[in-house]
């Protein structure tokens, strides 16, 4: 995969990024997820603290714009 730079806004929507991950490999998207990962936790550590999450009783609406 060639990489370069772009200045385009167009690039920067939430599907350009969707499209852009699903062109990566397995191996490369795994990756992301750890970098992901660590970064989160290098940033608020306290996370690992957390214990027995509790999924909301709302809906959750996701609006796009196309």
């Amino acid at each position: 995969m060639a990489l370069s730079v772009s200045h385009d806004r167009n690039e920067e929507t939430p599907e350009a990024k969707a499209r852009w991950f699903q062109l990566l490999s397995l191996a490369e998207r795994m990756e992301m997820l750890c970098e992901f990962y660590d970064f989160i936790l290098s940033v608020n550590p306290q996370l690992l603290d957390v214990k027995d999450a509790q999924p909301i009783k709302r809906r959750i609406r996701i609006v796009s714009e196309k």
